[in-house]
C-alpha cells in the first residue's frame, strides 16, 4: 500500500493512521531521519499492518500533565537507533502475550507481540517484577495509551504551552513536548530527563518518545524516577495514579484494569 505524503503528515501520526510504527515506515522507506518527510512523494506502508480507519475525534483517557523538575543537560547525546528485540527480553519474569491480552482485550494478537519483548525489557529496567507491581505498571499502561492503542497524544498538544512547571518555556514547546508513549511522557523537563537517563536526545528528537523502543523504556524510567514500586507493592494503587495523573482521572477505568492484571497475573 502508497500514502502519497501531504503538507502537516508526519510519520508518528501515519503509523497510528495505519497501524503500525514509526521505526517500521522509516525502515520500508529507507528514512533516516524520522522527522523529516517530504510533501509529494511516496510513502510505502509495510503489508500485515492495519489498514486505516475511522479515528476518533477525542483524546483517550490518561492524556494529563507531568511535573517534572529541571536537571543540567550533560554532555549530547544522539537520537539514538530505532532497535527491537526480536526475542522476548528480560529476565525470564515478565508477561506472556496470552496474559497480555488477557489484561488487554482489545489489543491485537500482532501488536501484542510486537509490543511484549520491550514491555518486558522495561519492566525488567525498572525493577518490576513482582505481580503487584506488574499488575500496577501494565494497568496504568492499558488506561493511559487505550490498551496500547495510542504512542502519541491526539491533541496538538498547544494546552501544555508556555507551562513552565513542565519546562515548556520556548514558543512551540506545547506542541513539540506533547504527550507520547505509553504513560504520555509530557513537558520539556521530562523528555530532557528521560533522554539524559536512557542516553538518547529525547529533548532534540522528542518523536523518538514515539517509538515502542523508546516509549516503554519512558515509561519504566517515569515508573521508577516517582519510586512507584514500593506503592505497588504495598497496593497503594491510588497514589501510584496519583502520581501519574497528577489527580484521579480515571481511577475507576485505571482499577478495572488493575484487578482483572491482579487476576491474570
Amino acid at each position: 500500500m502508497v500514502h502519497n505524503i501531504r503538507r502537516g503528515d508526519t510519520l508518528s501520526a501515519l503509523a497510528q493512521k495505519y497501524g503500525t510504527s514509526v521505526s517500521a515506515l522509516a525502515k520500508a522507506n529507507h528514512i533516516k531521519n524520522p522527522d523529516l518527510i517530504i510533501a509529494g512523494r511516496k510513502l510505502t506502508i509495510p503489508d500485515g499492518f492495519d489498514r486505516p480507519g475511522s479515528r476518533p475525534s477525542t483524546t483517550p483517557p490518561g492524556m494529563s500533565n507531568r511535573p517534572g523538575s529541571s536537571t543540567r543537560p550533560s554532555s549530547p547525546t544522539q537520537a539514538g537507533p530505532v532497535t527491537g528485540p526480536s526475542a522476548p527480553a528480560g529476565d525470564g519474569k515478565g508477561v506472556s502475550v496470552d496474559q497480555l491480552r488477557r489484561i488487554m482485550p482489545n489489543l491485537s494478537q500482532q501488536k501484542a507481540e510486537q509490543y511484549l519483548p520491550h514491555i518486558n525489557r522495561a519492566m525488567s529496567e525498572a525493577g518490576i517484577t513482582t505481580k503487584n507491581q506488574k499488575a500496577a505498571f501494565l494497568a496504568q499502561l492499558a488506561h493511559e495509551s487505550g490498551q496500547l492503542r495510542y504512542m502519541e497524544e491526539i491533541a496538538s498538544g498547544s494546552a501544555y504551552e508556555g507551562r513552565r512547571d513542565l519546562g515548556n518555556t520556548q514558543p512551540g514547546d506545547g506542541t513539540r513536548f506533547k504527550g507520547r508513549g505509553p504513560i504520555q511522557l509530557t513537558g520539556r523537563n521530562n523528555y530532557r530527563a528521560a533522554g539524559q537517563a536512557l542516553g538518547i536526545d529525547l529533548e532534540n528528537n522528542p518523536r523518538r518518545a514515539a517509538d515502542p523502543d523508546v516509549g516503554f523504556r519512558t515509561a519504566a524510567w517515569f515508573w521508577k524516577s516517582r519510586g512507584l514500586n514500593s506503592l505497588a507493592e504495598a497496593g497503594n494503587f491510588r497514589e501510584v495514579t496519583r502520581r501519574i495523573n497528577g489527580g484521579y482521572n480515571g481511577l475507576s477505568d485505571r482499577q478495572q484494569y488493575y484487578n482483572r492484571a491482579l487476576s491474570v497475573l
